[in-house]
C-alpha cells in the first residue's frame, strides 16, 4: 500500500495522525502544503478541497480525515497493526 498525506504546519489533527503513524510504523509520505506549493495544487486537484490531513490510499482519495477515521480506513483495508 502506497500512502501520502497531505498535512499542514500547526494543525492538530494532522500531528494527530502523524503521532498515531508513527506509534504503528506506518510507511507514508508526507506532504506539508503550506510550505510547498505544488502539493497545495496537487491536494486541491486530487480532493477537490483544501483540508488536511488528507490522505492519499493507493490513489483512492480520503479528504480532511481524523485519526479515529484513518484507524478505520487502515484496518478494513488489512494495513498490518491495524
Amino acid at each position: 500500500m502506497k500512502i501520502i498525506l497531505y498535512t499542514k504546519n500547526g494543525c492538530p489533527w494532522c500531528k494527530e495522525v502523524l503521532e498515531l503513524f508513527a506509534e504503528k510504523s506506518v510507511s507514508f509520505e508526507e506532504r506539508e502544503v503550506h510550505s510547498n506549493p505544488q502539493y497545495f495544487e496537487e491536494l486541491k486537484n486530487k480532493s477537490g478541497q483544501e483540508k488536511t490531513p488528507t490522505m492519499d490510499l493507493d490513489g483512492e482519495i480520503f479528504a480532511d480525515i481524523d485519526k479515529k477515521a484513518i484507524k478505520k480506513v487502515l484496518k478494513e483495508k488489512g494495513y498490518p497493526g491495524f
